[in-house]
């Protein structure tokens, strides 16, 4: 498929399972920012759009996946033998550099049109995604990014680069605070540059079992602390632990990220919250939810007779400590 024809499409999709969900579909116009996120200084917009895709469905940062292409090719612009076709000295082709035999072990049919293709960056995009957490990331990224290319130079160049994307402003132009309806609430979440509500939102039709801890299937406290943990933050473990750690805000406060607390389980109380949920934005939440429910995990909203509080774990994580070096940093060596 052309790339531009992708772009079209991935901002239909979303706007068509939106409406599904809604009963009512928005003008396209309306959730099209929000769905591909803020543009990014250097990176060609559809690539950008499969970056944090991939990075949705894979559950890991969609930085990492924008600096090894920003390595290997250019974002798909470079000329140099092997990434429009063919192969390099060492026999990696494609916008990702795969060599043949990874690509037949990890290759992904990303645009679902029958074909696996390492030339073409819907499906060489979220396959890099693959091989990069089937090696270990997010919790082990230098590892991984070591596995993908055996070198400590090029781990720390992918490193680098990473942190600057998540750091580059974006373009004047563009608006960062906007106001959309609240039906592009899950196609925002869904690609937005938010690791923790990225992975959450890519577990979604994944069953509930209580005590799982992933990655097949979760429980309400283990989806969230492990969204947490995408983005290289730890939380405890139980919704009852986890109750206590995050710094309250008024429930009016909520805002993407922050934890949301029910009375709701054996052995709660008005005090003492057995369910939790993650705010996505626009009232709503995603929650891992119970075995009988369909979806077992989706998204729903928070406002609800049960609601007990919220708090925003970001808030403590980001006092103690630094966020980018969790994410990307030494932490992660195996």
């Amino acid at each position: 498929m052309p790339v531009i024809a992708l772009l079209v499409a991935l901002v239909v999709l979303a706007v068509v399972l939106i409406g599904a969900v809604t009963g009512s579909t928005p003008p396209p116009d309306a959730c099209r920012q929000q769905a591909t996120g803020p543009p990014v200084a250097g990176i060609p917009a559809t690539y950008l759009v499969l970056y944090r895709k991939a990075a949705a469905e894979y559950g890991m940062p969609w930085e990492i996946l924008a600096a090894v292409g920003s390595i290997e090719s250019d974002h798909g612009r470079s000329k140099a033998p092997g990434v429009q076709s063919g192969e390099n000295r060492a026999g990696a082709g494609g916008p990702m550099q795969f060599l043949s035999a990874t690509w037949a072990s990890y290759g992904v049919d990303g645009n679902h049109d029958g074909k696996k293709d390492r030339y073409d960056p819907a499906d060489a995009i979220p396959a890099a995604a693959n091989y990069l957490r089937h090696n270990g990331a997010p919790p082990k990224m230098r590892a991984a990014l070591f596995a993908y290319n055996h070198s400590n130079t090029y781990v720390d160049d992918v490193l680098n680069r990473a942190r600057n994307y998540k750091k580059t402003p974006t373009t004047p132009s563009a608006p960062t605070e906007t106001t959309p309806p609240a039906e592009c609430a899950e196609a925002a979440a869904l690609t937005a540059p938010n690791e923790i509500i990225a992975f959450a939102m890519a577990q979604r039709g994944k069953p509930y079992v209580f005590g799982a801890t992933g990655p097949d299937a979760w429980d309400c406290s283990s989806l969230v602390q492990a969204a947490y943990a995408a983005a290289g933050l730890t939380i405890p473990r139980t919704t009852f632990t986890q109750w206590p750690f995050g710094v309250r805000v008024p429930n009016n406060q909520a805002q993407p990220g922050d934890l949301v607390f029910f009375n709701s389980g054996p052995g709660t109380s008005t005090n003492n919250p057995g369910h939790v949920g993650l705010v996505i934005g626009h009232g709503q939440m995603i929650a891992a939810r119970c075995s009988t429910c369909h979806p077992a995990i989706g998204v729903e909203t928070y406002h609800r007779p049960d609601w007990l509080g919220t708090t925003r774990p970001l808030l403590r994580l980001t006092n103690t400590s630094n966020r980018d070096q969790p994410l990307l940093g030494d932490d992660h060596l195996p």
